[in-house]
């Protein structure tokens, strides 16, 4: 069993910037593809980034690219998203996901999910 705890999520004005952590227990978190997944009101979940098993090959939906950076620590089996020039459409519930797909930029592709963290970009 795979357990995945985020943290960092909050309220921010447009233009702030929010760094989200997920910590992972219980697969050697080293061999697989870690994601960040979001889910706003009304909506369905979507890709946001991810990162390969070793960090060397990352992944971003159009919507963010430039504005996040996706990043993990093996030693500390953590991975995190830097999330900067925040805009309201960024709102959302934001899941970290584990995938065994060496690339994996959609939602179908994660097994394993954490319970999400709330962000919230006010205008």
């Amino acid at each position: 069993q795979v357990q995945l705890v985020e943290s960092g999520g909050g309220l921010v004005q447009a233009g702030g910037s929010l760094r989200l952590s997920c910590a992972a227990s219980g697969r050697t978190f080293s061999t697989y593809t870690m994601g960040w997944l979001r889910q706003a009101p009304g909506k369905e979940r979507e890709f946001v980034a991810a990162i390969n098993w070793s960090g060397g090959r990352t992944y971003y939906a159009d919507s963010v690219k430039g504005r996040f950076t996706i990043s993990r620590d093996n030693a500390k089996n953590t991975v995190d998203l830097q999330m900067n020039s925040l805009k309201p459409e960024d709102t959302a519930v934001y899941y970290c996901a584990t995938s065994l797909y060496l690339i994996a930029t959609t939602t179908e592709k994660y097994d394993y999910w954490g319970q999400g963290t709330q962000v919230t970009v006010s205008s």
